[in-house]
């Protein structure tokens, strides 16, 4: 295989796709098996759609001279990432964690773009396969590069630094997230740790949030850049943070009014504002693009159905998440007050503990009125007046077509498997 000359196609192209339904013209398509498809059978449709080459790892289906054949496709895509980065040079901020990527991803990336012409990992597309497909979405245009890096096992973060060779890291933090595949939360911290391995072993950077001890003591070797709250210490030092419900955050004397709800999120605003105080992006640039940023695709988002207020954050949960995110929802001093809580997936042998654990730490709230929805919260029901348990989605919303709900504030929050956002057609 010979990645040079791979290269040298791919810079004729417009794009890269893995998905016929998504070609564009003058793209490089990649046939990737799946679990229930091989992506060879559609090389000639990606063709006739206009994809300037394929890249196919099974000879049978071979078209013509826009055919790359490869042993395997997914290797391919992998290593021609790979040499693109090196090709371009240019640096690249690498991001993971268990909770917060995707939203300091996006902080980050609107902060930086304030003075950069910043690229960043489109959604959530943080895998084996997404970040390869980050990495050659960056361009000679490109000045900064940001990738956010999703593991659920060992060595995952390992093999995506050596993919994408960050000159920086960030981890958000360190929860029980992924817990199966990690094997326990000592496991996720070996796992996200694997960034700090890959920037110490080749001097690299990070950026440390020092309210955080884990991230303290687990990058004692690096070279870094520091923020904290009321941390003489830190490069960054922020003076205030609050939230009610949306976060405000002070540093120096500038205040910086957000759209996001909740102080586990300071964190990631926190982030964003060192990392664009490290790259020289003038504060008031930076708190405008903080104050703009307005969350979507249902992470941690403030709507409003009928006389209902709605915090949103039904895009993903695990146990770290789930807990703060009830803290945040419970302090607020909003009346008639509705969780809608839906299972945590991933968690293996933690599973029950841990549901448990949730419903448990309710129990002292009694005018909180809380729905859990799933059958792993159902296997720990608990009899409460103000809770109701529902075996799965189709029980909760035959509760939701008898029930009228009015003047009252929803927290919604589950795993991606129980789309909970599902909850909103039956909001008026």
């Amino acid at each position: 295989m010979d990645i040079a000359y791979i290269h040298s196609l791919f810079l004729k192209c417009q794009s890269v796709s893995i998905d016929t339904r998504k070609i564009e013209a003058d793209s490089l398509f990649v046939a990737i098996k799946g679990e229930h498809f091989d992506a060879n059978t559609f090389a000639k449709e990606a063709l006739e759609k206009g994809a300037a080459y394929v890249i196919i790892d099974n000879n049978d289906y071979y078209i013509d001279q826009r055919t790359i054949l490869v042993d395997d496709s997914l290797i391919a895509l992998q290593q021609l990432a790979k040499f693109h980065r090196e090709y371009l040079k240019l640096p690249i901020i690498a991001l993971t964690g268990s909770n917060g990527k995707t939203t300091t991803k996006e902080l980050i990336h609107v902060v930086l773009s304030k003075k950069y012409k910043t690229k960043a990992t489109i959604g959530n597309l943080n895998n084996h396969i997404g970040v390869p497909l980050t990495l050659l979405s960056f361009n000679s245009e490109t000045e900064i590069g940001i990738v956010e890096m999703g593991a659920n096992h060992k060595k995952e973060i390992e093999f995506l630094c050596e993919l994408a060779k960050p000159d920086y890291g960030y981890i958000t933090n360190f929860g029980k997230a992924h817990l199966e595949g990690f094997g326990g939360v000592e496991g996720v911290i070996e796992g996200k740790s694997e960034m700090y391995l890959y920037l110490s072993q080749n001097n690299k950077q990070a950026f440390i949030n020092l309210e955080d001890p884990i991230q303290v003591e687990k990058s004692k070797t690096l070279q870094s850049y520091s923020f904290g709250v009321n941390k003489a210490e830190a490069n960054v030092n922020i003076s205030a943070v609050s939230a009610n419900p949306f976060v405000v955050i002070t540093y120096s004397d500038i205040t910086i009014s957000t759209h996001l709800i909740g102080l586990y999120n300071a964190n990631n605003i926190n982030a964003a504002l060192t990392i664009g105080k490290y790259f020289d992006v003038a504060d008031t640039a930076i708190k405008q693009a903080l104050e703009s940023y307005i969350p979507e695709n249902n992470r941690s988002q403030l709507l409003t159905k009928g006389t209902n207020q709605i915090i949103l954050d039904a895009y993903n949960a695990n146990p770290s998440s789930m807990a703060v995110a009830i803290e945040n929802f419970v302090q607020l001093e909003n009346p008639n007050k509705i969780m809608i809580l839906g299972d945590m997936f991933e968690l293996g042998q933690e599973s029950a503990v841990e549901h448990k654990s949730i419903v448990t730490s309710l129990l002292n709230q009694e005018k909180v009125v809380c729905h859990f929805v799933g059958a792993a919260f159902f296997a720990n029901k608990i009899s409460k007046d103000n809770f109701s348990f529902y075996e799965n989605f189709e029980s909760f919303s035959a509760y939701l077509k008898e029930t009228k709900i009015d003047n009252s504030t929803i927290l919604i929050k589950g795993s991606r498997g129980m789309a909970l956002e599902r909850t909103l057609d039956f909001l008026s």
